[in-house]
């Protein structure tokens, strides 16, 4: 049986790693779905980010850490 296949752009890793619940998604069905992200939508997420964290006043690296984490479940 094959698995079930989702490509995930820009706008969702930046929600993955700002919020929970589409991290949460991602986390509980890495086991029965595969995540795909295009390098241009890493590309975009890493070059958006720093603004975006900048204005909520959140900490870019542990933030982009979890950009990184997220590489292993969401491939490109």
């Amino acid at each position: 049986m094959s698995r079930k296949a989702l490509i995930l752009d820009a706008n969702i890793l930046i929600r993955a790693v700002l919020g929970n619940r589409v991290r949460a998604l991602i986390l509980e069905n890495a086991p029965t779905v595969k995540f795909f992200a295009p390098d241009v939508a890493y590309a975009d997420a890493y070059h958006y980010l720093p603004a975006l964290l900048t204005k909520r006043g959140l900490p870019a690296d542990t933030v982009l850490e979890t950009l990184e984490a997220l590489e292993t479940l969401v491939h490109s």
